[in-house]
């Protein structure tokens, strides 16, 4: 009996050590009118991981990672961090941008489009360190459902629209569908 009371003293006068604990919020995904707040930078479309935007604003640097689908649900291209690891006859082009100089005034952005018909299927814009804006977007999902991005709403096929809606993602990726 008298150990266990010792042990106890022991445990008891044992300094803790709390780690430092440091806030970090993830990245703010808009996407249209529509505003994701600290997320991890990826977007899944009807429950498969189909877009990843990465943000290194002290480099300058803005980074896509994205599954190209047709209407038919096959993958036809996979972009890799702005490099198409996919990309027959080199039918999709990247455009990128990035900061020169202060990133207020140069903010980097990538645009990303099909050749062949001519259109631009995804483009994002940083409008601060820890903000990327979708601004347009016209591409398939893994299902062969249309994903449409305007300025004012998200529609993916015809079963679901987003409207200026604004959500915590926890740390974790955006959920569309």
């Amino acid at each position: 009996m008298d150990e266990l009371v010792a042990s106890r003293k022991i445990l008891s006068s044992t300094p803790t050590v709390t780690p430092a604990v440091t806030p970090t919020t993830g990245l703010e995904l808009r996407i249209g009118s529509n505003i994701f707040r600290n997320t991890n930078g990826v977007i899944t479309v009807r429950g498969k991981e189909q877009l990843v935007l990465e943000a290194k604003p002290t480099h300058g640097l803005f980074l896509m990672t994205v599954d190209i689908y047709g209407p038919d649900s096959n993958r036809i291209a996979h972009l890799r961090r702005n490099m198409f690891m996919v990309n027959p006859a080199e039918r999709f082009a990247i455009e990128t941008h990035r900061t020169q100089q202060d990133f207020s005034d140069d903010p980097p952005w990538i645009r990303l489009s099909d050749q062949g018909a001519g259109d631009v299927l995804l483009e994002a814009h940083m409008t601060s360190a820890n903000i990327i804006h979708i601004t347009f977007g016209k591409f398939y999902s893994h299902k062969g459902e249309l994903v449409e991005i305007t300025p004012h709403y998200c529609r993916i096929g015809s079963g679901m629209t987003l409207f200026g809606d604004i959500r915590e993602a926890r740390g974790g990726p955006v959920l569309l569908g």
